[in-house]
């Protein structure tokens, strides 16, 4: 059976049309119920959610799916995606649900889970939930009225994750004298963020901080983020830190307000845990999307970068497998395995932080790790259906163009894992042929796309 819900980062769509319905989301919740249910204890789930106005529309729905499956809830309402993670495992939940979709706007919504290890589930464990939930069918297993399940709210939620997050700081440090532009997205983390880093000590310049349903990511966040950059120059700040609307993401700028995207970020934390001996797994876990001056700049320490295909848990499922402690992505999804089970932009900002203040001097002078090539990136919608990279003439300008690339670049080109979307991306030492590469390629598959049978 293909898989028709899950994609690369849980299940994502526009909120109240299929598959982001209460219906599926109901399902879905007896479907994990179902598969979680393990042992004669009272079975338990973490149920999160950011600030969009459809999560009223499906927490109700899922809480109701696992209360008929006998599962007890736990409602944490508004928080990060790894706080829901982190409390899934604190709580010896079975079971942890954020209701999120990420960096999207608010008229889209997704489903994230979380096993009782706080990690993203495997595409295996997926694909069971997938057929229990478009099987069709009764619904096994479902409680006797005296077994259903219970809900109630964790109040202190926020107040564990603040203090699991402090904790991950360097024990004595401070951020004392440092002021910082926090930009939270309208979204997870406009309470914890800046509570955290006040709590720490440092001057916070909080934005981005008045969600009202509709505006979670709205010219705000780590996709967004002129604003912070703005912020930071007009408050003379020293950097600026970025999260998105479910603040497992990052993005930083120095006191310039130029950016540190989630390479310079991994480089920065890299090379600082390698010289304090405390990098485990002989490198950095990445996807195919990061510059190869990371790789190169890895290599002249010694060592490895490790890619996998687009997507955090691939990452993860890499970092585990290879014993790595820090990966991530381009995109500023970055896991410190040392800390947490899956990206949290929060403590990754505190580790960046804590990698500054022991380098000393500027976030300009130190945070720039390593030269980038040149990359190029263009997004090519197509029909549904329809698969423009089995063209022949788009076959043979793929080949010409690894060709044009091999000596110092490289290319990529894949499909998007949560949309209908071709990406196009080059990098080489000459910019002017990598901007020739994506262009010429990105118009093709427009072309064929548009018409895909009179291209064969």
């Amino acid at each position: 059976m293909s898989r028709k819900l899950f994609g690369t980062d849980g299940i994502r769509g526009t909120a109240n049309m299929d598959p982001m319905t209460a219906d599926i989301a109901l399902k879905v919740a007896m479907s994990a119920a179902r598969h979680f249910r393990r042992g004669d204890h009272r079975h338990v789930v973490v149920i999160g959610k950011d600030t969009r106005l459809s999560g009223y529309l499906l927490e109700p729905a899922m809480t109701a799916g696992f209360v008929a499956m006998g599962m007890d809830v736990v409602l944490v309402g508004p928080m990060p995606t790894p706080a829901v993670a982190m409390l899934t495992r604190s709580l010896r939940a079975d079971l942890g649900v954020m209701i999120s979709a990420s960096h999207n706007a608010f008229q889209d919504n997704g489903i994230k889970l979380f096993g009782p290890d706080g990690y993203k589930l495997s595409d295996e464990i997926e694909a069971a939930i997938e057929i229990g939930v478009l099987g069709g069918g009764e619904v096994v297993g479902r409680a006797s009225p005296r077994e259903l399940g219970r809900a109630r709210r964790l109040d202190d939620a926020g107040g564990r994750y603040i203090e699991f997050v402090k904790n991950s700081f360097p024990k004595g440090m401070r951020l004392d004298g440092i002021k910082i532009v926090v930009d939270c997205a309208h979204g997870a983390a406009y309470k914890v963020a800046p509570s955290v880093l006040y709590e720490l000590g440092a001057d916070v310049v909080p934005i981005g901080v008045s969600p009202d349903g509709f505006n979670i990511n709205e010219n705000s966040g780590a996709v967004a983020t002129a604003a912070m950059q703005k912020a930071v120059v007009e408050h003379g700040a020293h950097l600026g830190v970025a999260l998105d609307g479910d603040a497992d993401r990052l993005m930083i700028a120095d006191e310039t307000g130029t950016l540190l995207d989630g390479d310079q970020l991994m480089a920065l934390i890299a090379t600082s845990w390698h010289r304090a001996g405390t990098l485990r797994g002989g490198g950095v876990v990445a996807t195919v999307m990061s510059n190869l001056g990371l790789e190169r700049h890895l290599g002249g320490l010694g060592l490895q970068l490790l890619r996998t295909s687009v997507g955090d848990r691939y990452v993860v499922e890499r970092m585990r497998e290879q014993g790595c402690n820090v990966g991530g992505e381009q995109s500023g999804h970055i896991i410190l395995q040392d800390h947490s089970t899956t990206g949290d932009g929060l403590i990754a900002a505190l580790q960046v932080l804590a990698a500054l203040i022991q380098q000393g001097g500027k976030v300009s002078e130190v945070g720039h790790v390593f030269t980038a090539l040149p990359q190029r990136m263009k997004s090519v919608r197509y029909p549904a259906g329809t698969d423009p990279m089995t063209i022949p003439r788009v076959e043979q300008a793929v080949a010409e163009a690894h060709r044009r690339l091999a000596a110092t670049g490289r290319l990529l080109i894949r499909k998007s894992g949560t949309e209908p979307v071709i990406r196009v991306m080059a990098e080489a030492e000459d910019e002017s042929l990598v901007t020739a590469v994506v262009e010429e390629l990105a118009a093709l598959v427009a072309e064929v796309a548009a018409a895909p049978r009179a291209a064969e």
